[in-house]
């Protein structure tokens, strides 16, 4: 695998977000960030594509193609003989699929 995922499909529509906070806490590599008014979208690369955000924001202010990273991760490390818990995916995340 290469250095990570450094691109994804997640867009954020700030201006659609009510500010409900499911994103982030939902989100497993911390993404996004509490806000004032809306949800801050911090961390835009460590998106490992879950769709767990976009499955929960109830106004669609996020879009995630779901799948593409998380399954990139999980065949990279099926292939290198890694385990996906212990951080070894190549996402440099302590555990993937699940909380750091």
């Amino acid at each position: 695998m290469f250095d990570s995922y450094q691109e994804n499909s997640l867009r954020y529509y700030p201006d659609r977000c009510i500010n409900c906070r499911r994103c982030t806490q939902v989100c497993p590599h911390r993404v996004f960030a509490e806000g004032e008014r809306n949800a801050v979208l911090i961390n835009a690369p460590a998106c490992m594509e879950c769709s767990a955000c976009a499955g929960n924001c109830p106004v669609k202010a996020i879009e995630v193609r779901s799948g593409v990273g998380c399954a990139w991760a999980m065949i990279g490390a099926a292939l290198r003989g890694k385990d996906m818990e212990s951080g070894e995916c190549g996402c440099k995340k302590s555990s993937c699929c699940g909380d750091d």
